[in-house]
């Protein structure tokens, strides 16, 4: 019997993460972690879960937006088939009067995205399968018919990625059972946050060595000193055999981007990341070609031209991909094929709240199906939050363990959903509680200090 999506529930949801710093950089110094998060339900009572990653202010704006595409989802009928999911991708993506609020970036196209990732989730849990397997089992003209081609054709034709999805089609049984068995490659943001002690970086750097990690990322761009320092007694803790990679998060111009990372080249920086503003592709190409070390970027590009204009001006060594920044699943697909069109490596952007848990299948997919490879590739990892999730991550020494679950890895535990709703959620009661003591503290002071 064909099912029905019947509800539709949206929440924001905030994780206090400033409090310890987790998170920090220099363009993001008190991030707390946040998801506008969906429910779709079916007539049976199966879900798909999926959200936007918003790092805390204006995550209720996020979560309007998703609630704004309520009419386009209830009533549907579930989601099952390729033709489905590219049919409500379509629908979200191109109806006009939403459209132009971007168009295709921004908060309203984020809030697609975690409607498109919320129909792939459910309709991998029908099929039984996590989503990058589900995917893997689809033929290559499915794949193709997911892609949204209009603004691609002059850097990568239909024709093009049904070329390169029949080319990696003999392999895919024997990548995927490679992947069953010995997981795919990770490197750690964790002893990288700008708000850590230099003790604590050092630790962490070597605990990551420790756990099977060849590569970490450290955070900069605030003081050039520091970085030089901290970059310094980050090579001493792991030697010269690990890789480190630096990430500006937006920070620079071109020309202090430049500067910076010739001042940082001499410790051996496997890459810049983020070193200027996403939307500035000559940017990144001057940044490129001005300084020794490899550019990547990606995880704020607003959509598939972003990358695809990345990849035509030779502006980036690697493409990170973020499941919850672009129209979901499908923009991705057509982000993984421009990529390997063009032989650039995709290591995705994670960390966050769930972001592991979703991107973890994209990546995998694109070994089994796309490229074929994961040589210089690599997932972000940051070990917090997880326990949030029904499905979340596993890592086993340095490598992410491929997802058996069926679905996309999105559901959250619903009492953590319960416990951090904002502002309504016990967590946030007892912080604005807490905040409200210290500032009638505070007055009590002035007006002690004021007497006296």
């Amino acid at each position: 019997m064909s099912q029905t999506v019947t509800e539709f529930e949206v929440h924001d949801i905030r994780f206090p993460t400033s409090e310890q710093l987790d998170g920090s950089d220099a363009m993001n110094p008190d991030p707390d972690y946040s998801a506008a998060y969906v429910v779709m339900r079916a007539t049976d009572g199966a879900e798909g879960h999926g959200f936007v990653f918003t790092i805390g202010r204006g995550n209720d704006v996020t979560a309007a937006a998703i609630e704004a595409l309520r009419p386009y989802v209830v009533g549907r009928p579930a989601p099952r088939t390729a033709a489905d999911l590219a049919a409500l991708h379509y629908d979200l993506t191109h109806d006009s009067q939403l459209r132009w609020l971007g168009p295709e970036k921004g908060v309203m196209h984020m809030a697609a995205g975690a409607v498109v990732n919320a129909a792939w989730d459910l309709a991998a849990k029908r099929a039984g399968q996590p989503v990058w397997e589900f995917l893997a089992s689809m033929s290559s003209e499915e794949l193709v018919a997911l892609v949204d081609f209009r603004y691609l054709t002059d850097a990568l034709t239909r024709d093009e990625a049904l070329a390169i999805l029949r080319a990696a089609e003999p392999g895919r049984a024997e990548r995927a059972a490679n992947l069953r068995e010995s997981g795919y490659p990770a490197y750690t943001t964790s002893p990288g946050w700008l708000g850590h002690s230099d003790e604590k970086l050092v630790k962490l750097a070597r605990e990551a060595v420790a756990d099977g990690f060849g590569q970490i990322k450290l955070k900069v761009g605030a003081d050039l000193d520091d970085d030089v320092r901290r970059l310094k007694l980050a090579r001493a803790a792991v030697g010269p055999s690990v890789r480190i990679a630096v990430d500006a998060n937006q920070r620079w111009d071109v020309a202090d981007a430049v500067r910076w990372m010739t001042a940082l080249a001499p410790y051996e920086p496997h890459w810049i990341e983020e070193p200027t503003s996403p939307d500035d592709i000559l940017g990144h190409a001057a940044v490129r070609a001005g300084q020794p070390v490899k550019v990547a970027t990606g995880e704020h590009a607003a959509n598939r031209v972003i990358f695809k204009q990345l990849l035509q001006a030779g502006a980036v060594d690697f493409v990170q991909i973020d499941a919850a920044r672009v129209a979901g699943v499908n923009e991705n697909i057509a982000i993984l094929l421009l990529a390997a069109k063009y032989g650039v490596p995709v290591c995705p952007h994670a960390g966050g709240v769930g972001l592991c848990e979703l991107v973890q299948h994209l990546a995998m997919f694109d070994y089994v199906a796309v490229s074929g490879s994961w040589e210089d590739r690599v997932i972000e990892y940051v070990d917090h939050l997880h326990e949030h999730f029904a499905d979340p991550a596993v890592i086993a020494s340095g490598r992410y363990v491929a997802p058996r679950a069926p679905g996309f890895s999105a559901r959250m535990l619903p009492e953590s959903i319960a416990a951090h709703r904002y502002p309504q959620g016990p967590v946030w009661q007892a912080r604005r509680t807490t905040e409200e003591v210290n500032s009638w503290r505070g007055q009590e002071t002035s007006r002690d200090c004021t007497r006296w």
